[in-house]
């Protein structure tokens, strides 16, 4: 009896699921539902932060909201010659080693680069149980609101995403499989651009995705690389969502490798075992081949190498520029108070960060498509890099940072520390206190 009715059960979630969400995703028709939804999110938070005003004895979100872009220390960006030159007259003096002191300390404290491997500090709170917990004791009504959206995120919503997720990656690799046993044609290409986009819509839905796209006439076009900023595996997910792309990456095990043997098999995505990563001449081969063919979809390229907290972009390694071709920028920019996208990790595995994603509000972001951009004449693949990360970081008001993003795993590289020393040395012998 009781199997019986929990069979009767799933049957008609099922059913609510395929007839309310998935059907109008592969449609790629709204019935409205992820507007009501947000529209009572957006409130509700409003009220929190309102209540929250209230009831904080020192709310000053002003002071709250200047701290938090600013940083723990207010730093001076004066270069090292003027700072010591206001110290003494460009002599060397043991009291020269207080500027490198300092400059130690700072770092110490609050570098600019371990920070954008945490997650995003919140102006507000945001009822999330992961961010200002505290909040919640402030009054009667709002540790009420804060329960009711723990009932709401784990007793409904995560398993409804759950349900969404299975049936997009159950859907992903049936039908691009199928598709797969297609001779290779105008039709098998027409078809798996409509498996991926179809999968694709599904799983934003299964992330309660609302994404919002601009500048759509510069969507990239076949033929061409795609770069973005990376915040989270999300990321491809966010861009499929609205065109189909061709994926490079290593090979992977587990449920990531079944996904990755069976597209490909339908879309020539670009797949590297972990000896041929190591390889920088093969790995360029293969993509310029796939940029060679005018009928390829256009390569999605992540230049960070690693996942940045959505308040910065990072140094983009210059592989990707040294293809050739036309880079087609993208910008992608979350709004953290709805849910953090960032993925940490260093400190949470890819279980842990989907369970924390699917345990969220919803995942809130802007795509900026920008003009499609070529390397100069006389330009090397650093300096054009460099000017594509600062158009990306322009679009989406992100902070431009010089450093690599393997600082995340890795030391600071002894001709970082050199540089310094150098720098130093050169300002006395220019100045005649050496020699």
């Amino acid at each position: 009896e009781l199997g019986w009715l929990a069979a009767r059960l799933g049957a008609a979630w099922l059913s609510l699921v395929f007839a309310l969400i998935v059907l109008p995703s592969a449609l790629g028709v709204s019935l409205g539902i992820s507007e009501a939804y947000m529209w009572v999110l957006v409130k509700t938070l409003e009220w929190a932060t309102i209540r929250i005003q209230k009831g904080a004895k020192k709310p000053q979100p002003q002071m709250q909201k200047t701290a938090a872009a600013n940083g723990i220390i207010e730093r001076d960006e004066t270069p090292m010659e003027k700072e010591i030159a206001g110290l003494h007259r460009m002599e060397f003096h043991f009291s020269d080693i207080f500027y490198f002191c300092r400059k130690g300390f700072e770092a110490i404290v609050e570098d600019e680069v371990t920070q954008r491997f945490s997650s995003e500090e919140l102006v507000s709170w945001n009822l999330l149980t992961r961010t200002n917990v505290n909040f919640h004791y402030i009054s009667l009504r709002l540790t009420v609101v804060w329960v009711i959206g723990v009932i709401v995120r784990y007793c409904f919503l995560l398993p409804l995403r759950f349900t969404l997720a299975a049936i997009g990656i159950t859907s992903m690799i049936v039908g691009t499989t199928v598709v797969g046993q297609l001779p290779n044609s105008s039709v098998k290409d027409y078809l798996s651009e409509v498996v991926h986009l179809t999968c694709s819509r599904i799983l934003v839905r299964a992330l309660s995705g609302t994404i919002h796209y601009h500048n759509k006439e510069n969507k990239p076009k076949k033929g061409g690389i795609c770069v973005a900023n990376h915040t989270s595996p999300i990321d491809a997910i966010i861009l499929t969502n609205d065109g189909c792309y061709a994926m490079v990456g290593q090979v992977h095990g587990g449920l990531m490798g079944i996904i990755q043997r069976a597209t490909v098999k339908a879309c020539p995505h670009v797949w590297f075992e972990r000896s041929e990563m190591k390889d920088r001449h093969l790995v360029t081969k293969r993509l310029r081949e796939h940029v060679a063919d005018k009928n390829k979809l256009p390569i999605l390229i992540f230049p960070e190498g690693t996942c940045i907290n959505n308040t910065s972009v990072m140094m983009f390694r210059k592989g990707s520029f040294e293809i050739g071709g036309t880079i087609y920028p993208v910008a992608i920019k979350y709004d953290p108070q709805f849910g953090d996208a960032f993925w940490n990790s260093s400190k949470y595995n890819i279980v842990s960060y989907l369970l924390r994603i699917m345990t969220s509000w919803a995942i809130v972001c802007d795509v900026w498509y920008m003009p499609p951009m070529v390397r100069k004449e006389g330009e090397d693949a650093v300096q054009f890099a460099n000017r594509v990360r600062s158009a990306i970081a322009r679009q989406g008001g992100l902070t431009e940072l010089p450093w690599d993003g393997g600082l995340k795993r890795a030391k600071v590289k002894d001709s970082f520390k050199e540089e310094q020393q150098k720098n130093y040395s050169k300002m006395l012998v220019r100045n005649g206190s050496v020699g």
